[in-house]
Order: structure tokens, then sequence, then C-alpha cells
């Protein structure tokens, strides 16, 4: 009988893992959530998944950005071509309302969008090809490009951003939800400095769970946050839930790094912020944590955008209204 003998290699297990229990799971969320406003300088790289069918993600080029966010839900966010200074795309929520002007593009992809937070709303289309519409070159392909980085800007939600940077706390004394701690590993790409290229790890995470209490024995999950157990306890994801148990939004957070003055703040400094149902995910860095301003007040107005271009204007609750009629 003969045997075929092949080397396997198994990921190991990073270690030492630490040991936490709920309370210790809580105060880390609010110790990263203490944290009031952010003002600072970053990297955004947009990747659509629009044409997920086609097997095409359309990952556009990084571009600059000055964000400020403040609790309990405001932002301020402008995009511009990296080195030219000219803006993309600019907007804003003042945790009720908000606004998103697209400012690049042909003339006709142009936009002032309006819209209500708590309001959810169908994609908005800019015409042209559609998830069938898969093939294309040349000009009818830098069109369709274009096309569908505009409908991707026009569908950013400024409140996503503020979500994922500001984490919302979780009240000591809160008794409207039930926090249920398990744990899980997870095999992942080994992303240490002196790792090899195609490294795997098996990564040790706890998960916490904040389910809202239904009645008749029932609970909804609202968020799950996902603790980095490797050498020190760190938040490291963030999901959150519709009321269908559909994944809203994923947050992934890397690179912790010193922020403010003195280094006041210990926080990540690069946030993929993931939509699975609006389709789209952004992945935003710090560039410089040291310099982002925390802990200032704003004035209301920052939070409010004026459509001082004269785009063409797009009301989102008007037009829910009459597609309902």
């Amino acid at each position: 009988m003969n045997f075929i003998k092949r080397k396997v290699t198994v990921p190991p297990l990073l270690a030492p893992l630490v040991e936490a229990d709920t309370a210790q799971l809580i105060n880390e969320i609010n110790r990263v959530a203490s944290v009031k406003s952010l003002r600072g300088k970053v990297d955004i790289q947009f990747l659509d998944t629009s044409f997920a069918k086609c097997g095409v993600a359309e990952k556009y080029r990084t571009a600059d950005g000055t964000v400020i966010v403040e609790r309990p839900g405001r932002v301020n966010l402008r995009i511009q071509v990296p080195f030219a200074g000219t803006d993309v795309a600019q907007m804003a929520s003042d945790g009720e309302r908000f606004q998103v002007a697209v400012l690049q593009g042909d003339t006709k992809y142009r936009r002032f969008v309006r819209g209500t937070n708590s309001s959810v709303y169908p994609k908005l289309e800019t015409g042209g090809g559609g998830e069938a519409d898969c093939g294309g070159g040349g000009e009818k392909k830098r069109a369709m490009t274009e096309q569908r980085t505009v409908g991707a800007l026009s569908g950013l939600r400024p409140q996503h951003f503020t979500d994922a940077l500001l984490v919302r706390p979780v009240a000591s004394d809160n008794s409207t939800y039930i926090y249920a701690r398990s744990e899980t590993f997870a095999e992942e790409r080994d992303d240490r400095k002196d790792a090899g290229r195609n490294a795997r790890v098996v990564r040790g995470y706890y998960i916490l769970d904040e389910l809202a209490p239904e009645g008749n024995g029932r609970a909804r999950l609202s968020r799950r946050f996902w603790f980095d157990r490797f050498g020190t306890l760190r938040l490291a994801r963030l999901q959150t839930f519709d009321a269908n148990g559909s994944i809203a939004t994923d947050v992934v957070y890397r690179e912790p790094k010193s922020f403010g003055d003195a280094g006041r703040y210990n926080l990540p400094s690069r946030i993929e912020l993931t939509r699975p149902q609006d389709r789209y995910s952004i992945q935003i860095s710090y560039q410089t944590p040291g310099d982002v301003k925390t802990d200032e007040a704003y004035k209301p107005e920052i939070f409010v955008l004026q459509n001082r271009w004269q785009l063409p204007e797009t009301d989102l609750d008007s037009r829910t209204q009459q597609s309902v009629k």
C-alpha cells in the first residue's frame, strides 16, 4: 500500500488571549465612545459593490477628506481630489436630516440630495447601465463608471460616518437592552509587520450581543461587538442590524493610534465601513492621528449644507411620497 505524504500548514493561534467579563467589554466600548468630537484629515477609498453580479468591484482612487463628527450624530465631510484640492462631494447631517452635494462629473450627473436620517430610500438611479449591463468599453465604459461613481456618492448617508467614527456608548444602568457574551475564533490573514505575505493565523474574539427584548420570550439583535483578545482587549468590529435581523452596517476597526494633544485617546486610525444593503464599502484612514482635534464644540450651522452651487435638487422625502401616490 502506497501512502502519499503532504505537508499541511496549520495556522497558529495568536496568544496570549486576554480574559474579560461582560462588564469589562462594556467598559472598553465606553472608553472608545468617550470622545465627544473629532476633526481631522482623512484618506477615503470608496468600493462600490453595485455590480457584484458582474463579478466586478469598482474600486475608486483614494481621495482626500476633511471630516468633523460630533455627538449625538452630527457630521460634515468634504471629499477632494488628491493634491488638486478640487471638491468631489460635500455632505452633512445635523442628526435628523442630511444633505449630499455631488460636485464632480458631467453636468447632468451633479446634484444636491436632501433626506431624513431615519428614512429608508431606494437607491438613486443615474441613468444608463444597470446590474445586467456588464459589457462595454472605451467611452461607454468611462460614462458608465462616471454614472456609477455619481450614483454611489448620491447614495452615501452622512450619518453612517458618524455611527462608524463615534461609537454609541452603552449606558451602565440601561435596562432596555440585554447583553450576552460569547467567544469565537476566526482564521485570518496575519497582518503583523513581521508576517509572511500569505501567512494565516487563528485570532480569538469575544462577541458581545446587544439584544432588545420584544416580549413573549423574544428579543431582537441590535448591535454585535467583536473584541480582539490577542495581547490586549480591543474593539475590532461593530455590526448593526435592522428590524428583520439583516446586517445594516459592518464596521472594522484597525491600527489603533494616539489621537489629539498628548495622545489623550487611543482610537482606531483606519475604519472600514460596509453597508451591504446599500452595496457600498468605504475605507477611512486618518492621515495624522496626532493632529486630530478632539472634544471641541462646533456651531450647529456647520452640520447643515446649503446648495450654494445651485445644483439640481433631489428631495428624497418628496420622491418617496410621490411614489406612494
